[in-house]
């Protein structure tokens, strides 16, 4: 975006309901997919669900305004067990079927006019109120959600990034887990997903020193990204095909095939600098074979398919939020069901037990400094749609 075009932020009430828009139908897409995940069912289905939904609905707004671009901010990812992340598979690829059992990450992302909504979701395959999740799938999926639950009363205007990694770090260890080390939440702007400010999980020593320290701003938005493991917290390149990959505007090179330029010029048309997966594309096997000289010269970035050990398990949880004037505005959330996840573990430390235990509602804190949150029910884990329709 060049200097004189002035930045749209959330200070705008139709930014607002952009992301909003595309807030809701992250919500309603992650939904769709979760209850289609039954045992006997394809990953490459539900990946197909999701992004087909997404483009059915976003297709839906601002028709009349044919300049404005919106769908797919990040494709369908379903990634279970012990893979971390970015498993969307091409039907060329080796599929996964679900089982009873199966602790599933739904990923994905919507925008509308370049103003992205990201959601994660994780549960347990077949997991109901008369057969509660124990043991380790439990713990993990509980301290993810308890990660978010602090990440939501701590990214706020005045606060630091750093003040979020070390609460992380904390809760994981209360439930005997560990944050995926080095993984990044990274702040969002009009058409970017990767914005310069970030939140780091479990960084190493060098890490930490690299991190830059930064402080959250009002009209700012974040995708907060919470990756946590029953194992050590070391994400490899499982050596899965990476089939989600985003442009890199900074990048320029003059390829040499032409199959790699047909690719690259209906990357620009489409995504633009979105990520998007080969699926997208009407011939798989040209997609698969335009994207390599790309992605040698860095014209685009993969989302490699990252895993964890085997036989652990990894749960994730990302939210979008808003910092507005009167406080953080969370607009994307799955459905979790705490009932649904019995640990044996809780939060010990007393500083961040009172984090937990304090609201997140926009009523309570209007009363004391007109601090906010508009989404009162979501610490309950209610779904956030019918609060937001009255603002």
């Amino acid at each position: 975006m060049s200097d004189e075009e002035q930045e749209q932020t959330i200070a705008e009430d139709l930014v607002v309901t952009k992301y909003k828009m595309g807030g809701d139908i992250a919500n309603q897409a992650v939904r769709l997919v979760l209850e289609a995940a039954k045992p006997g069912v394809s990953v490459l289905s539900l990946c197909e669900k999701g992004d087909a939904y997404i483009m059915s609905e976003t297709g839906k707004v601002f028709k009349k305004e044919k300049e404005i671009k919106k769908g797919i901010a990040f494709p369908t990812s379903v990634s279970v067990n012990n893979t971390v992340c970015h498993f969307s598979p091409l039907k060329s690829d080796p599929d996964y079927i679900l089982k009873d059992g199966d602790l599933v990450k739904i990923d994905l992302g919507v925008h509308v006019d370049g103003f992205i909504a990201n959601v994660a979701h994780s549960f347990v395959v077949g997991a109901s109120k008369e057969n509660p999740v124990t043991g380790r799938k439990a713990d993990v999926i509980k301290a993810a959600h308890l990660c978010a639950e602090a990440a939501l009363r701590l990214v706020k205007a005045g606060n630091q990034n750093t003040q979020v990694t070390e609460a992380w770090n904390k809760i994981a260890q209360s439930f005997k887990c560990t944050p995926i080390e080095g993984m990044l939440s990274h702040q969002l702007k009009q058409h970017v997903i990767d914005g310069e400010k970030t939140i780091i999980q479990n960084p190493t020593d060098q890490q930490r020193k690299d991190q830059e320290k930064a402080e959250f701003e009002v009209h700012e938005v974040y995708a907060v990204d919470i990756l946590i493991s029953t194992g050590e917290g070391k994400a490899r390149d499982g050596g899965q095909r990476t089939t989600i990959y985003k442009r890199d505007p900074s990048k320029q090179y003059g390829l040499k095939m032409k199959t790699s330029r047909m690719f690259f010029s209906e990357v620009e048309r489409r995504f633009d600098a979105m990520p998007f997966t080969l699926r997208a594309f009407e011939d798989e096997a040209k997609a698969r074979l335009g994207v390599m000289e790309c992605a040698k010269h860095e014209l685009v970035q993969p989302f490699t398919v990252f895993q964890e050990k085997e036989g652990e398990y990894v749960a994730q949880i990302k939210f979008t939020v808003l910092l507005m004037t009167n406080g953080p505005d969370r607009i994307t959330n799955g459905p979790f069901d705490p009932e649904l996840y019995k640990s044996e573990y809780e939060v010990q430390d007393p500083e961040l037990k009172a984090l937990l235990q304090s609201s997140a509602s926009r009523k309570t804190q209007k009363k004391k400094k007109k601090k906010a949150s508009k989404t009162a029910e979501n610490a309950s884990g209610q779904p956030t749609e019918d609060k937001e329709a009255a603002e």
